[in-house]
């Protein structure tokens, strides 16, 4: 096996699902911007386009992260954590990584009994996606 993403794809455990939960994580300040999953379809495309690609469920596709909402995530780094068995991707988010237009989606926070949203929206989820309105 000598190509280089065939053997990175060699040491990923993939669940029963042949999913990955995979965390994108800005690369220059550590702030946590989403979690997605991950087919070897969308680790190869990530790898070989250096742009975040996930598998989505409920779409049963493909997507690179800002195809619709411009909203891109540039790949840097792809690690893999000590069991295999989940994908960290160090990325260069262009703009909000939230479908509800906020630059993270752990905008809620489990504060004194109840989740408090912590981080309002940047841009409307209209704006976002203006043909999913009217």
């Amino acid at each position: 096996m000598t190509d280089p993403i065939e053997r990175a794809l060699a040491e990923i455990k993939f669940g029963a699902d042949g999913l990955v939960p995979a965390i994108a994580q800005q690369h220059d300040t550590g702030e946590i911007l989403m979690m997605a999953w991950m087919n070897r379809d969308a680790v190869r495309a990530s790898l070989a386009e250096g742009r975040a690609c996930y598998w989505s469920r409920s779409r049963a596709r493909l997507w690179r992260k800002g195809e619709t909402s411009g909203q891109v995530q540039r790949l840097r780094e792809m690690r893999l954590d000590c069991d295999g068995d989940a994908v960290l991707l160090l990325v260069d988010q262009q703009g909000v990584a939230c479908h509800t237009g906020r630059r993270s989606c752990f905008f809620r926070a489990w504060r004194e009994g109840v989740w408090t949203v912590i981080a309002e929206p940047s841009i409307s989820p209209e704006a976002l996606y203006p043909e999913n309105t009217g």
